[in-house]
């Protein structure tokens, strides 16, 4: 029987309203309010076609899908961190919901045999909640700022640089994924309701150094505003929240002390190409490090204010040196985790696909990971006879 349920969640998980599925597909939009509510079934025809835009075979429509078989309730679309762009559309908060449910649901299906590490980042949460209730009369730069140093030192950033900051993240107990998101969304993180913390990225126009700044501003999200319903807020409120870890991005990146050090060392602090040995060094943006300087009252306001003039003149807002240079790093944790359970034979491709119903496109979509790693992988659980299976006899 064609299970409506499993049609209404892989659309919103690939970000299609009814409307947009039924002009794909060449039915009307009651259609598919009738297919996905058990109304009517869809005929062959249809499957087929539903099956190709949705990357499953024809059968994911008539068994349970990941959501039904594992808990989908452990994400609330509330506390997602998101920017203010998305924030005020329902039609997107629900489709990154949905990915979010899917990734959580798989993570579930895949993790049984694996043993983490410590998780750090819940124990660092467990920590900065006290730590703000015993220190609510400190002002809230004085609070991010030790927030700030604090999780440099828990996560274990070097003091004097910003080097495996997305693999100490990782390895604190972030999940972390990259999937395009579309042009207003940079990046975007929750705690779960089982406390698994997750941070999503986005693939476009970024930079090393700037998808740095994103990791940790949603670093900062899930220290700062743990359990904050972020749809709830006015702009007002909402601008704050993103000030605020845009403020514990700059204390975490660049702690003072090791930066007025560094600082100071530069003669021409109105001229952003001073400042790209610092970028080399610290891995952020020369706007992060002026900001950063302006801020700390290391440059007056005319000297910030050539900068950006600079900045301008140089085309340095669109792209910056070293921004070609710096390697872009990517979330490697999942793909370790499904590399350890294909090659000790836990887990495999085959059995992934089958009992999910999916084509290795899906798991691309789903993870991020190159299709190339699943390719592999499928490749060795699929032998074809060959001539290296062969040996000439000898009289």
């Amino acid at each position: 029987m064609f299970i409506g349920k499993s049609l209404t969640n892989i659309r919103i998980l690939y970000d299609l309203s009814r409307s947009q599925l039924a002009e794909k597909i060449g039915v009307t939009e009651q259609a598919i309010w009738q297919y996905e509510n058990g109304y009517v079934s869809p005929k062959l025809e249809t499957i087929n076609k539903l099956k190709e835009i949705f990357d499953v075979k024809g059968t994911y429509f008539y068994t349970s899908d990941l959501l039904e078989k594992y808990d989908q309730e452990n994400i609330d679309r509330v506390n997602i961190a998101y920017r203010s762009e998305t924030i005020n559309s329902a039609h997107k908060t629900h489709s990154e919901t949905m990915y979010l449910q899917y990734v959580d649901a798989f993570l579930k299906k895949i993790e049984g045999k694996i043993s983490y590490p410590k998780n750090t980042l819940f124990e660092l949460r467990e920590e900065v909640v006290s730590f703000l209730r015993t220190h609510v009369n400190l002002e809230r730069q004085q609070q991010i700022s030790y927030i700030a140093a604090l999780a440099r030192e828990k996560i274990g950033l070097s003091k004097t640089s910003n080097k495996n900051l997305l693999f100490l993240l990782e390895k604190s107990g972030i999940f972390v994924f990259e999937k395009e998101i579309g042009q207003s969304i940079d990046a975007y993180s929750i705690w779960t309701n089982d406390h698994r913390a997750y941070i999503i990225l986005g693939t476009l126009k970024k930079s090393a150094v700037r998808r740095n700044f994103d990791l940790a501003h949603e670093l900062g999200h899930l220290l700062l505003h743990y359990k904050v319903e972020f749809t709830t807020r006015n702009t007002a409120e909402y601008k704050l929240l993103e000030k605020e870890a845009d403020t514990f991005a700059s204390e975490f990146l660049l702690p003072d002390n090791e930066f007025i050090k560094d600082f100071t060392k530069i003669t021409k602090k109105s001229n952003p190409d001073a400042y790209i040995e610092l970028k080399q060094k610290w891995l952020v943006s020369l706007q992060a490090i002026a900001i950063k300087a302006f801020k700390l009252k290391l440059i007056e306001y005319q000297q910030y204010r050539y900068f950006y003039m600079s900045i301008n003149k140089k085309g340095y807002k669109e792209k910056e040196p070293l921004d070609d240079v710096i390697l872009i790093n990517r979330p490697s944790k999942v793909k370790s985790i499904l590399q350890l359970l294909f090659e000790k034979n836990i887990l495999s491709v085959s059995t992934l696909i089958d009992d999910l119903q999916i084509n290795k496109r899906f798991l691309t979509k789903l993870t991020g990971i190159d299709e190339t790693f699943f390719d592999q992988y499928y490749r060795l659980e699929n032998k074809t006879f060959s001539i290296s299976d062969l040996n000439i006899k000898v009289n």
